[in-house]
């Protein structure tokens, strides 16, 4: 029997929502089939004020509450036009995941929390089909970073009993899961680090563009080691996992604190040196955390970033660096298939996270059910 799902993602670039119609089977050996998919570009005024409200001050409480509606209506409209594009009715749909937009992220502290908008109640409301969302804070209360949650997905149709393998996530926060070809070594993972954040920050405060397209801009500068040097002796970078992080360290205020204590650089050699920041952190995680790796599965916005991934892969020279596409699953639209099946998880009453990813106290069935 096949279950219809959607899954929604949008990022912590914030450009845009993903949805994916997907098929799954029973079978666990079955890649999920993805009928049709759909991005729905995020306005102007809403990015901008997402944006504002993902930094602290300014009445946030109020600004939350207006854009959890917002968005929600947005996620909405992308749920219904992706079932127009596929000739489907709601009524076909089990149900879908929406991952939210998370505005902050805080796993660590005494009350540790994370907040993702996109009232599930009213996306329910608006579409006619059962919601599941707000997965994260189960693993939270659990004890867990509630992030990142895709390695599960990884591990179930990615991992290979031949060879050792990485699964990469280059959003605007970079994230890896380690899958051994041992079945007995446990899957693990954890945020690295920046992505596409910093670099869709500088290119628009310096080109007034949304992201640097194939990294040509950044191509075109030279790499400035005292900068990356400096940008690399952030905390972060050194601390042991299980971790994960977002806007609330990786912003344009971080960057030009390290910048202010350098000699004055260049715009187009800033992005160069943060395409750099993203490669090598990501291959010193992998280094590090899964060094028997023999190949590196891509998704995510940045594998369009052609000299991120050339940066990786002369990082990486044993390695085989490529797209998700190998494996059969589109790069773009991973993490929204990934939250359609973690909505069906949750409703057969299965854990959809991983505690040696997390650092959870086992493993939990997330999110919450919103009935249509």
């Amino acid at each position: 029997m096949a279950d219809h799902l959607i899954g929604l993602m949008s990022g912590t670039s914030m450009d845009g929502v993903d949805a994916a119609l997907v098929r799954f089977t029973d079978s666990d050996a079955a890649l999920p089939e993805l009928l049709a998919r759909r991005t729905t570009s995020l306005p102007a005024d809403l990015q901008e004020a997402l944006l504002a409200l993902a930094q602290p001050g300014g009445n946030e409480l109020d600004r939350m509450m207006r854009l959890d509606g917002t968005v929600a209506r947005l996620f909405a409209r992308a749920v219904l036009e992706l079932l127009d594009q596929a000739g489907m009715q709601p009524a076909q749909i089990r149900a879908l995941g929406s991952h939210g937009q998370t505005i902050r992220h805080a796993p660590a502290g005494p009350e540790p929390y994370t907040v993702q908008i996109g009232n599930p109640s009213l996306i329910a409301e608006l579409t006619g089909i059962t919601t599941v969302a707000d997965f994260r804070r189960r693993d939270l209360a659990a004890g867990g970073q509630g992030a990142p949650l895709a390695p599960a997905f990884h591990a179930a149709f990615f991992r290979s009993p031949t060879e050792s393998r990485v699964a990469l996530n280059i959003g605007g926060i970079a994230n890896i899961t380690r899958l051994s070809a041992d079945p007995t070594v446990p899957v693990s993972g954890f945020d690295t680090g920046p992505g596409n954040l910093l670099l869709d920050a500088w290119i628009r405060r310096h080109r007034g563009v949304a992201l640097d397209e194939d990294g040509a801009w950044g191509a075109g500068g030279r790499v400035l080691p005292e900068v990356l040097t400096a940008l690399l002796a952030d905390p972060y970078f050194h601390e042991p996992p299980p971790k994960s992080t977002g806007r609330e360290l990786f912003h344009l205020d971080w960057l030009n604190a390290q910048l202010a204590t350098l000699p004055v650089a260049d715009p187009q050699d800033v992005q160069a040196t943060l395409q750099e920041l993203t490669g090598v952190s990501i291959a010193d995680a992998i280094r590090c955390y899964a060094g028997e790796a023999q190949r590196v599965l891509v998704c995510g916005g940045g594998v369009h970033n052609r000299v991120v991934l050339a940066r990786l892969q002369a990082q990486l020279p044993d390695v085989v660096v490529e797209s998700t596409a190998s494996c059969g699953i589109e790069p773009d639209f991973v993490e929204a298939i990934g939250f359609a099946w973690l909505a069906k998880r949750t409703l057969d009453g299965l854990p959809g996270n991983v505690p040696a990813v997390t650092g959870a106290r086992g493993e939990r069935i997330l999110g919450g059910i919103y009935l249509a």
